[in-house]
């Protein structure tokens, strides 16, 4: 067998496993959510019970007019062939008509950007913004990809930690202490993956108002708008704070609102030459969003919100249960979420108890435990920043939440 650095037989040289990947692209962790979901698929293909808490995915269908309208576009020739980068001109204004109708912020359909689902959102907009070493403040608890994008864009991210003391909420305070001279962008997400958070309208204003003072770019991520619950409103910030609007990009999609994780369409809304500037990246990057997927979100963002009211009324029950039992367990403390479909309790005061013969000392090593003996998967705090914290995804059947949080209190009355 030939060693990393020598020679196969007949001469030819063998390159190093880390030679043959970029050091860029090495350095990225696997998307610890999708991992967590991966190996519960994986578990119950191989016959066991597993409950999973990892996919932040919506468990409803589609709804079904827009999946009429996926099939017409399937029929019609018009889509089978290349469309402009930035989306189809139809979806573009009615995206924008649906963030007037929405949010009250009143853009031009030029002002938008059509990318292929949300994650492709964040990654293009830290490209359009960053020059190597720029520098993101980065409120964690954060979403995996985040850091993730920021890295592959050349940006250095920064954390700035809120935890449940102050209901996972980040200060201008905060921001202020770690800004520096190569502060370029502040990231901000609100409704929060993965903790639920909901900013309140004057933070919002605080925040906008702070970053407009120092020029720092803000990229809002408002994918989980319409999931927020006890009267919470996700409030946009560039209408909260107009002038700050120029230096503003939201971040949005029809991957919670309508059930549409699998169908990948996205959007950047921004300036006009920073959203040109993007669209003329993803000319490169993958010439335009597949067009019968556009087609569909023409008729979400276009149709009522009937399905969006629905899945809110049943996450809103979820979301109640699921905060009662986890509270109910010894040693985990459990906030309760304004927005999204996530739990994100502590589970500090856990670690280091002996649990069926072992201390686990990080939340890595306790969800490995819970896996094996509860045959529940859940996502640990260390995949969003912060360590000693729990994941939970209430996006899943009633039944399953019940039986899943039940095994996970079973296992954990017995730390010693």
């Amino acid at each position: 067998m030939a060693t990393p650095g020598s020679s196969a037989p007949g001469g030819t040289a063998v390159s190093s496993p880390v030679s043959r990947v970029s050091a860029r692209i090495a350095a990225i962790k696997p998307s610890a959510t999708l991992a967590v979901d991966a190996k519960a698929k994986a578990l119950k293909a191989e016959g066991r019970p597993v409950i999973g808490f990892g996919a932040g995915q919506p468990d409803f269908p589609t709804p079904d007019y827009v999946v009429e309208a996926a099939a017409a576009a399937v029929r019609d020739r018009a889509n089978h062939g290349y469309t402009a980068a930035a989306g189809l001109p139809e979806l573009r204004e009615a995206i924008a008509a649906k963030t007037l109708r929405d949010s009250a912020y009143d853009v031009d359909a030029a002002q938008v950007l059509v990318t292929n689902g949300g994650k492709q959102a964040v990654y293009s907009a830290f490209a359009t913004l960053l020059d190597p070493g720029d520098e993101v403040l980065l409120p964690a608890p954060y979403w995996t990809t985040y850091p993730e994008s920021i890295t592959l864009a050349g940006g250095v991210p920064v954390q700035v930690t809120a935890d449940e003391s102050t209901g996972y909420l980040v200060t201008v305070e905060q921001l202020e202490a770690a800004r520096t001279d190569r502060t370029k962008v502040l990231l901000f997400n609100s409704p929060s993956n993965p903790t639920g958070a909901v900013y309140p309208r004057d933070q919002v204003e605080a925040i906008g108002r702070w970053a407009h003072e120092h020029g720092i770019w803000v990229v809002t991520d408002e994918i989980y708008e319409h999931l927020v619950y006890d009267g919470a409103h996700a409030e946009s910030m560039p209408v909260v704070v107009p002038e700050l609007a120029d230096q503003t990009l939201v971040l949005n999609g029809v991957a919670k609102t309508w059930s549409m994780t699998g169908w990948r369409v996205g959007w950047i809304i921004g300036p006009q030459d920073v959203v040109k500037a993007a669209a003329s990246f993803q000319s490169h990057l993958c010439g335009n969003v597949a067009n019968v997927a556009q087609r569909a979100a023409l008729a979400a963002v276009s149709g009522p919100l009937d399905a969006v009211a629905e899945m809110r009324a049943a996450f809103d029950a979820r979301r109640r249960r699921i905060v009662s039992m986890l509270s109910e367990i010894h040693g985990v403390d459990c906030p309760t979420p304004q927005g999204a479909f996530y739990a994100y309790p502590s589970v500090k005061r856990l670690l280091g108890k002996e649990i069926r013969g072992e201390r686990p000392t990080s939340t890595v090593e306790l969800a490995e435990v819970i896996l094996r003996e509860a045959e529940v998967a859940v996502v640990p705090g260390e995949a969003f920043g912060t360590p000693g914290y729990f994941r939970f995804s209430y996006a899943l059947a009633e039944e399953d939440l019940v039986t899943g949080v039940t095994r996970v209190g079973e296992l954990l009355s017995e730390a010693e």
